[in-house]
């Protein structure tokens, strides 16, 4: 299992738009890829659930990746994060 904190820094914080973008982009893996913000923790292959993270910005995020392409996946959702948020 790899994992990547990030720290949200787009004044909207994780809206609908990037939220999209980031399930889609997290679909694109076999792995299992978890986001927790505080104690909430979801699958960011939902994007109910990446909406209900309600993460600000400042917001700490913590990117869990475990499978089979653990290593593409958290190098691409590492680099959209840095890219889009």
């Amino acid at each position: 299992m790899k994992t990547f904190n990030y720290v949200i820094t787009d004044e909207l914080g994780i809206h609908a738009r990037p939220a999209g973008l980031l399930v889609k982009e997290a679909k694109k893996f076999e792995s299992s890829i978890k986001i927790t913000v505080g104690e909430k923790t979801v699958d960011a292959k939902g994007i109910m659930g990446v909406m209900q993270l309600a993460a600000k910005q400042g917001d700490e995020i913590t990117l869990s990746v475990e499978g089979a392409d653990e290593d593409a996946a958290m190098a691409s959702i590492e680099a959209f994060l840095k890219n889009n948020l």
